[in-house]
């Protein structure tokens, strides 16, 4: 199958005028038109091969999202079947072709019964939903301090042998866990998991110092920059002055239009060059109406778009990650910046970069045709049109 008459995504080079064939689930070629604008000619194409014009749409990867808690009504903590499929099809269906699903600040039991939940769709997933990469363990390590919409009543100190169980009850799919690095025990454990999985800095009240040591244990990542942990000060730079620093962490930003300013997510995309991954934090209230919704195990109400707790703490988000990359365009990230941190850079985070996060020859066939204003058009993952 060959798409052609496309402008084709190519991360830090833009877009090229070109063809895209896809054989099977994969992508086998990528050709540029030459100069005088004839249509780029895929060599040995079969004669009832089918050739697909895009009319001068634009292509891009399909996109990461490497922390998501739900959407249409559903909550990967619930850890049903049916829920997450659910969650998998809204996914694809809105141009998010791969996923971490994550959960919340609870129980081990329960977390293991999510956690399962997502070995056994990845085993066998709709033909029809996004794919998932493994899960994002969000909790239950975390400052009571800086816990924001997380359950107290289920927070703990680091846990190196509990997560390590969890790991290996999950069928080791667990790709980040977030720990807050002021805790007790929290530099043991980070040493601990960075040698199965990304250790990611998160609800927390860290110093700089603290977070600088957690970054040279091993720690790597950083949970939605700027919410739920100190504001940077001149002489407190905190987490988010020991992140910028350094060249082999990259943050996480929610780009809603509500959690953060456009001024701060301009700031981010400068702070952290080529090292920002865009995020829904979406909970089971994304594609949802108001009204009231659980969060685990408590009441958030979705209200013009805002998700709160009872007390007016933000609870996640009610956005999906293709609102926030046009958010992030919109807001005067540049294009390229925009898509790589909607699509490679969070690949390259879950450590799946090699298949999924960009359209390069070999990797799967995960793509998305919009129109010059953004809107989707088309969805294609491993090369079966969804949408």
């Amino acid at each position: 199958m060959i798409f052609t008459d496309a402008f084709i995504f190519q991360g830090e080079n833009g877009f090229i005028k070109g063809s895209l064939r896809v054989c099977g689930d994969r992508i086998q070629e990528i050709l540029q038109d030459p100069a005088g604008g004839s249509p780029g000619h895929c060599a040995g194409r079969a004669a009832d091969e089918q050739v697909i014009s895009l009319k001068g749409a634009c292509v891009l990867p399909g996109l990461v999202d490497i922390h998501t808690h739900g959407n249409s009504g559903h909550d990967f903590s619930d850890a049903s079947e049916e829920g997450l499929y659910s969650m998998g099809r809204y996914m694809a269906h809105h141009g998010i072709t791969s996923f971490l699903p994550t959960s919340m600040t609870l129980p081990y039991d329960r977390l293991e019964a999510a956690f399962q939940t997502a070995a056994r769709y990845m085993e066998d997933p709709p033909e029809d939903g996004a794919r998932i990469l493994g899960v994002h363990m969000e909790g239950p390590y975390f400052s009571e301090k800086k816990k924001g919409a997380q359950n107290s009543a289920y927070l703990k100190l680091p846990d190196s042998e509990g997560f390590l169980h969890l790991q290996e009850k999950c069928g080791g799919i667990i790709r980040i866990v977030d720990v807050a690095p002021e805790l007790e025990g929290a530099q043991e454990f980070i040493r601990s998991a960075a040698s199965v999985c990304r250790v990611s800095v998160a609800h927390t009240d860290a110093s700089y110092e603290e977070t600088v040591s957690a970054f040279e244990a091993g720690a790597s990542h950083v949970t939605h920059l700027f919410n739920a942990m100190p504001s940077i000060h001149h002489r407190r730079p905190g987490v988010i002055g020991a992140a910028c620093e350094r060249e082999d962490v990259a943050a996480e930003l929610i780009c809603d239009g509500l959690h953060i300013h456009p001024s701060v997510v301009r700031m981010a995309f400068r702070l952290f060059p080529g090292r920002i991954c865009l995020i829904s934090d979406s909970l089971r209230c994304c594609g949802m109406p108001d009204g009231v919704y659980e969060l685990g195990g408590q009441d958030v109400t979705l209200s013009e778009g805002q998700a709160r707790l009872a007390d007016g703490t933000i609870a996640g988000a009610a956005a999906n990650l293709y609102e926030d990359l046009v958010h992030a365009i919109r807001f005067g990230i540049r294009v390229e910046d925009a898509v790589c941190a909607a699509s490679l850079n969070p690949a390259r985070q879950a450590g799946m970069d090699a298949e999924v996060g960009s359209l390069d020859e070999g990797k799967k066939a995960d793509f998305l045709v919009c129109d010059a204003d953004w809107n989707l058009q088309q969805v294609y993952i491993g090369g079966r049109r969804i949408r």
